[in-house]
């Protein structure tokens, strides 16, 4: 009775590490891809950042959809399901759980290892103020 107890336990504890980790990971499109994807208009680039961070600079014609509020259940009104949801955040971590809750709403969505500074540096044109 013990030995099934102690894998019972074992095996809740694995179901629950498994829950909490993120399925998403970072797509293999390069940033050229991206940048051509987006100019294409077969794509858009979306922001999973709090408002501070972008209000403090965010990439120009960037769409801002806060993990936060998809934790809370906001529904991102200002996407298109019809296109490919390159998501970014400051280190890439965010993005992946954004992912997760983006995909089980319908939309096709790639997480970018690259983060906000990242992008810049690639080449991605900062907003204007």
């Amino acid at each position: 009775m013990h030995q099934i107890r102690v894998a019972l336990i074992a095996s809740l504890v694995l179901i629950g590490l498994s829950l909490s980790l993120p399925a998403a990971e970072h797509t293999k499109d390069s940033l050229d891809t991206v940048k051509k994807k987006i100019g294409d208009d077969d794509a858009v680039l979306v922001d999973v950042r709090e408002q501070s961070e972008w209000d403090s600079g965010h990439i120009d014609d960037a769409i801002l959809v806060p993990l936060s509020g998809l934790k809370n259940g906001d529904k991102p009104d200002s996407l298109d399901k019809d296109k490919i949801a390159y998501l970014h955040c400051r280190s890439g971590r965010r993005c992946l759980a954004a992912a997760d809750i983006l995909k089980k709403l319908g939309y096709d969505v790639r997480p970018l290892k690259a983060g906000y500074d990242d992008l810049l540096k690639a080449g991605f044109k900062k907003a204007e103020k």
